[in-house]
């Protein structure tokens, strides 16, 4: 047992392992996802499994790295120009260096004691970042959570115990009216889950007006929540976006928060991809008015290119923060708060055990500063407006919006084609760039119709794979129009389809 926990043996292969993921990163090439049947994949992953049972089976370093290249082959190439398909990003190498050390010195960070520099570092990142959310500097908290789900279902919790004092003992059934939320079309599906959590129901979410971006109606708004308090919904927090998961769209912030704040109303801005911005002097004003609001969450590891999970979640007055959870449990909370216990955050958070996640990017900000993330941001959010723009200039392209971030859907839809098959034209075509695995893009409906999306969250993707994108696009969609025996426009019957590579 004892060869397990060797120091020399972790020596020898972390630095193993460190030059197998050196030559991961320094790949240049253009790759997509190489999406294996399950059944197969399990089929491999057990017969790399040691055979023995009865006693502690000896250190194979050629089973261990058929693991990792088993591992690292089949996941998504967040590192590669040619993933475009989804939110969370290949990470700074350094912050993954520091995610190790968290692995090693295994530092849960809800309470002080167990991880002293990961609760300072909390501290010091929630004032860093707070200079560009805006919240009084003496009334504001933060505190980390893992994910954007459970922040939006901790902020609900908070803005629902305001609202409800009596409730977290009571229950609902004793509280007048009934509880409710607000959100805007887009909203992400954690936050109607979260209501579901919370015992409020789908039939107590109020769903607001938005334009065609998705973006909430501010000037409509204020209609729709008091028809519903007329009908007895107590609609006690207003959800908006920054950054929609669909087409990375940004709700008024400013103009919402004038809708709520005379209603008595919570404002929370689910902001996980984009909050981000906030750091960029070119984007920022996408989020204006957020200094208004009443809670933030925001992802870490989308746009600040840290380890998943790391999400930070604000609130503009600490007194809430600590609302969310009410009980006591002496084993970790403390009759007698001290200077030390006062930054333990088990108590405003769901999580007794969690990760120090705020380590790496504690670390990131404090190597290389905000600039880096600045910069990186601006260039992703420029990539996205060169793909709107050659896409807009493709024959048979139908661009669906203006990116607001990074974030761009678009359609192939040939001239002729008829609108009774452009969803399924869309399924098939993602189905087929991912299949051919040198491109990742995902796919979302907008007016009930699939459309192809496009999340550019590599600083190496430039034009080039633009133009591969747009290529694969293109014969893909061909191909699919020929497979199911309809017309393809543009496109001589005996032609092959090409790409050009980058």
């Amino acid at each position: 047992m004892a060869g397990a926990f060797d120091p020399d043996l972790f020596g020898h292969t972390a630095e193993q392992v460190a030059l197998r993921l050196r030559r991961h990163l320094a790949d240049p090439s253009v790759r997509g996802l190489d999406l294996v049947e399950p059944d197969a994949l399990a089929k491999t992953a057990r017969e790399l499994m040691t055979t023995e049972r009865d006693r502690v089976a000896g250190f194979d370093e050629g089973r261990l790295h058929r693991i990792l290249d088993l591992y690292i082959g089949t996941g998504i190439q967040v590192h590669s120009p040619g993933y475009m398909g989804r939110q969370f990003s290949g990470v700074v190498p350094l912050a993954a260096v520091v995610d190790l050390v968290s692995s090693v010195v295994n530092q849960p960070s809800s309470f002080y004691e167990a991880a002293q520099l990961p609760s300072v570092a909390e501290r010091v990142m929630a004032d860093e970042l707070n200079r560009y959310v805006g919240f009084d500097p003496d009334r504001f908290a933060m505190v980390t959570t893992s994910g954007g789900s459970l922040a939006n279902l901790t902020a609900l919790l908070a803005a629902r115990n305001h609202a409800f004092p009596g409730i977290w003992t009571r229950g609902a059934a004793q509280e007048a009216g009934r509880p409710a939320i607000a959100v805007g079309a887009e909203a992400h599906y954690s936050v109607v889950r979260a209501a579901g959590v919370l015992g409020i129901g789908e039939d107590q979410v109020v769903r607001l007006p938005a334009d065609r971006r998705g973006r909430i109606r501010a000037d409509r708004a204020g209609a729709v929540l008091d028809d519903a308090r007329r009908r007895g919904l107590n609609v006690f927090c207003l959800v908006a976006s920054a950054g929609t998961t669909s087409m990375g769209a940004f709700d008024p912030l400013a103009e919402l928060a004038a809708v709520t704040r005379p209603r008595g109303i919570w404002l929370h801005v689910d902001g996980a991809h984009g909050a981000s911005l906030l750091l960029s002097a070119r984007h920022r004003h996408r989020l204006r008015g957020l200094d208004q609001a009443d809670s933030l969450t925001w992802d870490a590891h989308k746009m600040l290119f840290v380890p998943s999970p790391c999400t930070l979640l604000f609130y503009r007055d600490a007194a809430t923060a600590a609302g969310a959870f009410r009980q006591r449990a002496s084993y970790v909370f403390d009759d007698e708060p001290d200077v030390y216990s006062a930054l333990d955050s088990g108590d405003r958070t769901l999580e007794c055990t969690k990760r120090p996640m705020i380590m790496p990017l504690w670390t990131l900000w404090a190597m290389y500063g905000p600039a880096l993330f600045a910069r990186k941001i601006d260039h992703l959010c420029a990539t996205a407006r060169l793909a709107h723009r050659m896409l807009r200039a493709e024959p048979g392209f139908a661009v669906l919006h203006q990116p607001e971030a990074n974030i761009l859907c678009f359609r192939y839809s040939p001239p002729g084609l008829d609108p009774a098959h452009l969803h399924r034209l869309q399924l098939a075509i993602r189905d087929r760039v991912r299949a051919d695995g040198r491109l990742f893009i995902s796919k979302v409906d907008i007016d009930g119709v699939a459309a192809l999306r496009l999340v550019v969250m590599n600083h190496r993707t430039d034009a080039s794979h633009l133009a591969l994108l747009i290529a694969e696009t293109r014969a893909a969609g061909r191909r699919a129009l020929r497979e199911a025996g309809l017309p393809t426009p543009g496109a001589p019957p005996e032609t092959p389809d090409a790409a050009p590579t980058p």
